[in-house]
């Protein structure tokens, strides 16, 4: 029992600590990265180099990758807090290229290969408790020598970013926004001038950022982009709600439309989860959906010989007492209790008022046990062939097709 007061012990805390906190503003974001540049500057160790003694080298999750479309032996790799590396012999050596900026942490890349620039997305863009936040666009001409401040400072998370082929200047940015804070800095800008200025052009609500953006090739006014609404907390995430949805725009990011309507064929609702696009024409667009929608629970056997913790959530104490001590020490021991709670004592506890049925339960489970013992669909993929306007949900025999057109 000691384990379950832990974890509610826990969790109150971490609500107080994190609830209604708000997010780092534009300036404080700003103020710190000067501050950090001026500590480094001013540190006393600032001309002792770091020396990997082993035994091992690794790095965390790869967000993006970028290829060279003339040479795809040439490409970039994003790592979540591990910085930006380049590779031109087919990954067989790889030099990181980020090492000069004020921060490792990334969400996303883009190359217009003909100049040669790079834009990355600082912070992240999934949802992790690890997942931490940037300091909004960099901007390098010279393969990540020097590095550049090019907007949106306060974004905290940026997930997409797309680039005119015929317009280096001309960019797309999807903002996922703050983890753990509602936030109107969240959703869709674009700058023309090269990140000088931007201009919000998508907006959903404060809990809800963009996930993902894509064109279609050859036309970059046709564009797709995936809204995710998301709760994270320190002890819980919720990966779904009404404002999740699939957008479209024609005229090349400056005003978007909802696409995804109850009568579109597409999941809306509470249920609707994070969203990945890819775009083969102007006609056919294919998504990933993670959909938090319930399946269809099947109904399990039940061994009467055996007691399970779902036996105790709606238990009456007068149902307790009157359970098999063989049957009660068997669940004790299975679901790992300490020694001291056996029948003779847990029922005791129970009499007295100390402790509930329902805890039996409680006990064995936490945020992770519960998150995976959710029987969510999960996984599905959308087709369109109308350029968004209907969709229609494909079977696992669509998985490879789908999956070669998003690696394109």
């Amino acid at each position: 029992m000691k384990k379950y007061i832990t974890g509610v012990l826990f969790m109150a805390v971490c609500h107080i600590l994190t609830a209604q906190q708000p997010a780092s503003t534009d300036t404080e974001i700003q103020n710190s990265v000067s501050a950090s540049k001026n500590f480094r500057a001013e540190s006393i160790v600032k001309n002792i180099a770091f020396k990997n003694i082993g035994p091992t080298v690794m790095s965390g999750r790869v967000v993006d990758l970028d290829v060279n479309p003339e040479d795809p032996t040439e490409f970039y790799v994003a790592y979540a807090s591990g910085g930006l590396w380049h590779t031109t012999n087919n990954g067989t050596s790889f030099t990181p290229i980020l090492d000069n900026a004020p921060t490792q942490n990334t969400g996303d890349i883009a190359v217009h290969w003909p100049s040669r620039t790079i834009w990355l997305g600082t912070g992240e863009n999934n949802a992790s408790r690890s997942s931490y936040a940037g300091i909004g666009l960099l901007k390098s001409t010279d393969n990540g020598k020097t590095w550049e401040p090019a907007g949106l400072p306060g974004s905290h998370h940026i997930g997409p970013i797309i680039i005119n082929p015929d317009n280096v200047n001309e960019v797309i940015v999807g903002v996922t926004g703050p983890l753990y804070s509602e936030s109107e800095h969240r959703g869709i800008y674009k700058t023309s001038d090269g990140g000088k200025t931007w201009e919000k052009t998508l907006y959903v609500d404060t809990v809800t950022g963009i996930i993902d953006v894509a064109f279609t090739p050859g036309n970059f006014n046709i564009q797709y982009a995936a809204a995710w609404e998301k709760d994270r907390k320190a002890w819980n995430f919720t990966g779904s709600g009404k404002g999740s949805g699939i957008y479209k725009s024609t005229d090349a990011g400056k005003t978007w439309t909802l696409i995804s309507t109850s009568e579109s064929g597409f999941p809306t609702g509470k249920g609707t989860g994070r969203i990945g696009i890819a775009v083969f024409d102007e006609n056919t667009v294919y998504v990933v959906h993670d959909s938090q929608y319930l399946r269809e629970k099947k109904e399990k056997k039940k061994d009467d010989t055996k007691l399970t913790k779902d036996d105790f959530r709606n238990m009456s104490v007068e149902s307790f007492l009157k359970l098999d001590d063989k049957k009660l020490n068997a669940y004790l021991k299975t679901n790992g209790f300490q020694e001291k709670y056996r029948a003779d004592n847990v029922k005791a506890m129970v009499r007295g008022g100390t402790v509930k049925p329902a805890d039996l339960a409680r006990y064995l489970e936490d945020a992770n046990a519960m998150l995976f013992d959710t029987p969510v669909s999960g996984a599905e993929v959308y087709r369109s062939d109308n350029g968004g306007t209907t969709w229609k949900k494909h079977t696992k025999a669509i998985w490879t097709t789908c999956f070669t057109v998003m690696v394109i």
